[in-house]
């Protein structure tokens, strides 16, 4: 049985309101798909993306790693009393309805810390093919199984979609950000195909490599069939419920084939698609 939180608090409508306006602010890909939830529904993604975004800013953020660490650290304690029942920070406090609804789990949010710890040691460079998917696993996966509690599918078809969709969007993140991430030091193409393709395991370098773009094209092709197995799961999921999961397949679906349709030839300025498209993704969503 998943963890609960204790009845000794509940979410108030400020706590509410203020997650609705942090993701809205954020401008984020996922607005759309959570703005289309019936209100509980919609109301625990925003508290669930705004612990994403709090824990990412910290291991993002230009401070010494015994901040970051401390953050993170005070983060797993938070977590630890949201599910005692006595969160402090605002975003606990608008995660213990959700957490009570949905029976989120502790360890997918514990999950997530662990995946910003990767990010907060160091700049990531050229890791190994395993350890990049622990990575997307971590970020990205146990995002999904949190949002999959809140659509409501069966554990085991809605953990293979959180875990193929979730490699998929992250994997097309990290290709688009190619080359602002190599400006920060970081470099998250895995070490096996840069070895492939002779690409030095080092951001400037590898940015600067005419064989960089075969690189990106190798973990497109990864991208695409993890992007393709989550259409499969999604084919024999409860299709009002996944209409999230629908518009974020085909918002990052379409960035993925635009990125690989130009060759990853232009990584400046970073791709992005407009306010515009995403409402049309979105409204077809509806109807798919």
């Amino acid at each position: 049985m998943a963890d609960q939180a204790t009845e000794t608090w509940r979410t108030d409508d400020a706590d509410r309101a203020e997650m609705a306006e942090r993701v809205e602010r954020s401008g984020t890909s996922f607005y759309w798909s959570m703005r289309l939830l019936p209100r509980a529904k919609r109301e625990a993604m925003f508290a669930i993306y705004a612990f994403c975004r709090a824990v990412d800013d910290i291991a993002d953020e230009p401070a010494p790693l015994e901040s970051k660490q401390a953050g993170l650290a005070e983060w797993r304690a938070e977590i630890e009393r949201l599910y005692a029942g006595r969160p402090t920070h605002a975003v606990a406090r608008a995660l213990v309805d959700p957490v009570r609804r949905f029976a989120l789990r502790r360890e997918d949010f514990l999950a997530v810390i662990d995946g910003c710890e990767m990010d907060a040691h160091g700049p990531v460079v050229a890791p190994d093919w395993s350890t990049l998917r622990l990575y997307c696993a971590r970020v990205a996966g146990a995002v999904g199984h949190l949002s999959v509690h809140v659509f409501g599918a069966p554990d085991r078809q809605g953990y293979k979609l959180a875990a193929a969709l979730g490699e998929a969007v992250q994997l097309t993140n990290l290709l688009r950000d190619v080359a602002e991430d190599a400006r920060d030091g970081r470099l998250y193409l895995p070490r096996e195909l840069l070895q492939r393709h002779s690409v030095p395991p080092l951001p400037a370098s590898a940015l600067a490599h005419p064989a960089l773009p075969l690189v990106c094209l190798d973990v497109a092709k990864v991208a695409e069939t993890r992007f393709a197995e989550a259409a499969e799961a999604l084919r024999v999921l409860p299709h009002r419920a996944m209409t999230p999961a629908r518009i974020i397949e085909g918002i990052y679906h379409r960035l993925l084939a635009r990125l690989t349709a130009e060759g990853f030839r232009r990584l400046e300025p970073k791709m992005r698609l407009s306010k515009g498209e995403k409402l049309r993704i979105a409204l077809a969503r509806l109807v798919w």
